[in-house]
C-alpha cells in the first residue's frame, strides 16, 4: 500500500520514490550491452532528479567504475558524502572553481590552454585532465585540429597529466543517421594523430546512453551512461533497445480535498474546463512549483487513482491540480500516482514528455526540491 503523508518524513502529501534496485539492474543491463567497456555513471543534475548521493552509491555497488558530473559543486556533494570514486567533470569550469577541483581530486575536462593555466594557478600537481574534442556536436570542445597541440601542452606541464580524450555524439539516439559515424571517423583520426606523436590518450570514450546501446564503435574504453541508468529511453530511435531497462522514479501524492461538481461548473484559473456531467473532483496538492507542467491539462494528462486513469481538469496551479475521478468513492488521503504504476496501468516520464513535446530528461530533472525523494532498495547487487 502506498504510504500516506502521515508516514512520510516530509509530512507532505507529495513525494517521489526512487527504486535503487531498478538503477542497479539498469547498470547491469548497460554493462552487458557495452562489455568489455567500463561503465561510468552520469549523476549530474542531482542524478537527473533522482538524488545524486544515493544513486552514486547504488551504481558503484552495482559495478560502475566512475562517475560524471557537470559542475564542481556537484562533485563536492559526492566527496562530502565520502564517495571517493573517480569523478569526471564534463566541461571546463570557471577559474574560481579550479582550486576545489584540485582539492577534491577530480578529473577536469579541458579544451583550452586557459583552463590548464587556471589549474596551475590553483596549485595543481599531476592533476588528471581529459581533453574533450568537438567532432560535430558544436557545443564545447577543442577543434579536432587543435587536439594534438593541447595534448602536447599537457605533456609539457607538471601541473597536469593526460587521463583521457573524449567526444560527445549529437544524434546517437537516431541510429540510422550517418552523422554519428562521421563523428566517430573524425574522432578516430584525432586519436590516431595523438598516438602517432607518441602520446598515450588515456581513457578514450564517446558513447552516451544511446551510443552505448546502439553504436558499438562508440564504446571504446568506457561508456558514459546517463538517462538509461534511470530506466528512461534516450530517444524513440533506440526504444527497441530499452525494453530491459526499469524506470526508477515514481511520483506520488495523496488526495487533499474531495468535492462534487455539477454539469456546467467550471474549474481552476481561467475556468478553462467545463464539466458536462455531474462528477467528483479530487484535489491533489502538487503543481508546477513541484515540476508538474502547467500545460499537462491542455495536453490531456492523467493520474492514476485505484488503478484507473483520471484526467487532469483545469489548469495545473503552482501547488495543486484537480482530477475528475468520476464515480470513484474516494476520501482525503487516497493515494495518487502521477508517474509510475498502479495495478495494470502505468504512466511513464516519457508519456508526459510525448504529450508536452519534450524529452523524458526534462520531466525528471524538472521535479523540484519541494518533492522529497525516498530511496528504496531491498537488495544491493555487486558484480
Amino acid at each position: 500500500m502506498t504510504p500516506t503523508a502521515d508516514a512520510l518524513p516530509s509530512g507532505r502529501w507529495a513525494w517521489a520514490d526512487v527504486d535503487l534496485d531498478a538503477i542497479a539492474h539498469n547498470v547491469g543491463v548497460l554493462r552487458a550491452a557495452a562489455a568489455p567497456s567500463a561503465l561510468w555513471a552520469v549523476v549530474k543534475a542531482d542524478a537527473y532528479g533522482h538524488g545524486a548521493v544515493s544513486v552514486a552509491r547504488a551504481v558503484l555497488d552495482a559495478g560502475a567504475a566512475g562517475l560524471c558530473v557537470a559542475l564542481v559543486q556537484e562533485a563536492a556533494e559526492l566527496r562530502d558524502a565520502l564517495i571517493d570514486a573517480p569523478v569526471l567533470v564534463l566541461s571546463e569550469q570557471p577559474p574560481a572553481a579550479a582550486a576545489d577541483a584540485v582539492r577534491l581530486g577530480l578529473i577536469s575536462t579541458v579544451y583550452s590552454v586557459g583552463q590548464l593555466d587556471a589549474l596551475a594557478a590553483a596549485g595543481a600537481h599531476r592533476h588528471r585532465v581529459q581533453v574533450k574534442v568537438n567532432t560535430g556536436m558544436n557545443r564545447v570542445g577543442c577543434a579536432p585540429g587543435e587536439a594534438l597541440a593541447l595534448a602536447q601542452e599537457i605533456e609539457r606541464r607538471d601541473s597536469v597529466v593526460l587521463d583521457g580524450v573524449f567526444t560527445h555524439l549529437a544524434v546517437a539516439d537516431e541510429p540510422a543517421d550517418p552523422y554519428s559515424a562521421q563523428q566517430l571517423d573524425l574522432f578516430d583520426e584525432v586519436l590516431g594523430t595523438i598516438r602517432a606523436a607518441g602520446i598515450d590518450p588515456g581513457r578514450v570514450h564517446a558513447a552516451n546512453s544511446a551510443g552505448a546501446l546502439a553504436h558499438p564503435r562508440a564504446r571504446h574504453d568506457l561508456v558514459r551512461a546517463g538517462i538509461a541508468l534511470y530506466g528512461i529511453q534516450p530517444g524513440r530511435g533506440v526504444e527497441h533497445l530499452c525494453h530491459d531497462l526499469r524506470p526508477a522514479l515514481s511520483l506520488h501524492a495523496c488526495v487533499s480535498h474531495v468535492k462534487q461538481v455539477h454539469a456546467g461548473d467550471r474549474i481552476s484559473y481561467g475556468l478553462r474546463h467545463a464539466f458536462t456531467v455531474d462528477t467528483t473532483v479530487a484535489t491533489v496538492p502538487v503543481g508546477y512549483a513541484d515540476g508538474v507542467p502547467r500545460r499537462l491539462f491542455e495536453t490531456h494528462g492523467h493520474a492514476l487513482v485505484r488503478g484507473r486513469r483520471c484526467p487532469i481538469v483545469g489548469v495545473v496551479t503552482m501547488d495543486q491540480l484537480m482530477l475528475d475521478v468520476g464515480d470513484l468513492d474516494i476520501e482525503v488521503g487516497e493515494p495518487v500516482v502521477l508517474i509510475g504504476a498502479d495495478g495494470t496501468e502505468r504512466i511513464r516520464a516519457e508519456d508526459w514528455a510525448e504529450r508536452l513535446g519534450t524529452i523524458g530528461y526534462e520531466i525528471v530533472c524538472g521535479l523540484s526540491k519541494r518533492v522529497s525523494r525516498h530511496h528504496r532498495a531491498e537488495r544491493r547487487t555487486v558484480s
